[in-house]
């Protein structure tokens, strides 16, 4: 057809006008059309590419699970297609949209917002074998891999309460539109309960990952007329973003207040007190979602949704 030699670009021997070719792009544009590439695939065509969904590629958590995958694709003889969400909903769309449009044999991500028809949707118009990391992934199909979070945010809170003897504990957390974020909101609260301690509304403060979002959230705390003894957060840049405010305000850590971050992330070491922390495994993360993705795309399996935990621990270091 006339719309498919424009988009195709191939040489015609009957020529297309100029006028009819902006008249078709124009509503390509406004309709909001791509063509589907996978559809003009071969069948039983490789692409020998697979594309990696990340949250934010700054943040050094990314860096070693990234690595992973990408020697194991190499191994494999496969490339990576990268793409970075900024942990927006908006991102993980365009990340699927991208994927219907241009072909890949796997994909692997990293999801904050997708439900369950999300992925139905990408699977739909793709075929691809998908791989994601997270707990509160459930698709039939889908294989996810998870840390047990939840238990060692716990384990942390009680360690801090029994251990450490505190009582007055903060919170740095992000909205509730972040699973993550919300279980761990939810292993803390749980935590404090069966510790039979009160649950102050004013501890819980919200950030959006950042070590900036972290900071000024741990100036909100400490500006409390009963401030914590400890504060936990959600990830290690949050953390660390707290520990700037406490030692900015002349304040000692973990002598005035303890700190307590999640992620272990390579920065945790680096900063004095280091960090005590929840330790992820990010270059295991990685490994797993890789070799999962391969068995899929080498036929060695193709049956429902598989789960793969990689556990967690609590490294204890100087700030808490």
């Amino acid at each position: 057809s006339t719309v498919s030699r424009v988009l195709n670009g191939a040489n015609e021997t009957i020529p297309i006008g100029e006028e009819t070719r902006q008249r078709v792009l124009e509503a390509v544009e406004k309709l909001g059309y791509y063509p589907n590439l996978h559809a003009g695939s071969l069948r039983g065509q490789k692409t020998l590419m697979i594309a990696m969904m990340v949250a934010d590629i700054a943040n050094p958590f990314y860096h070693p699970m990234v690595r992973a995958v990408q020697d194991a694709a190499h191994a494999n003889r496969y490339d990576v297609m990268i793409a970075n969400t900024d942990h927006m909903r908006d991102g993980e769309m365009h990340f699927i949209e991208s994927v219907i449009r241009r072909p890949v044999d796997g994909v692997i991500m990293v999801p904050y917002h997708l439900t369950e028809e999300d992925f139905d949707y990408l699977i739909r118009r793709t075929g691809v074998a998908v791989v994601a990391l997270g707990q509160h992934i459930h698709h039939p199909t889908v294989d996810t891999v998870y840390g047990d979070d939840d238990e060692m945010v716990a384990a942390a809170i009680t360690w801090l309460i029994r251990e450490k003897g505190h009582r007055r504990i903060g919170f740095i957390g992000v909205t509730s539109s972040y699973s993550a974020g919300a279980r761990r909101r939810a292993a803390f609260l749980e935590a404090m309960r069966q510790a039979g301690l009160p649950i102050y509304p004013e501890m819980f403060e919200i950030g959006d990952w950042s070590s900036a979002s972290g900071e000024h959230a741990m100036q909100v705390l400490l500006g409390l007329s009963h401030p914590p003894t400890a504060v936990f957060a959600v990830n290690d840049l949050m953390a660390i973003g707290a520990m700037e405010a406490v030692q900015n305000a002349g304040l000692r850590i973990p002598d005035d207040v303890a700190i307590v971050g999640f992620d272990d992330i390579p920065p945790a070491t680096w900063v004095r007190p280091r960090l005590t922390t929840v330790a992820q495994h990010p270059a295991e993360m990685g490994r797993v979602m890789a070799a999962a993705l391969f068995e899929r795309l080498r036929g060695d399996y193709s049956g429902a949704g598989r789960g793969f935990e990689v556990p967690c621990r609590l490294v204890v270091r100087e700030s808490a």
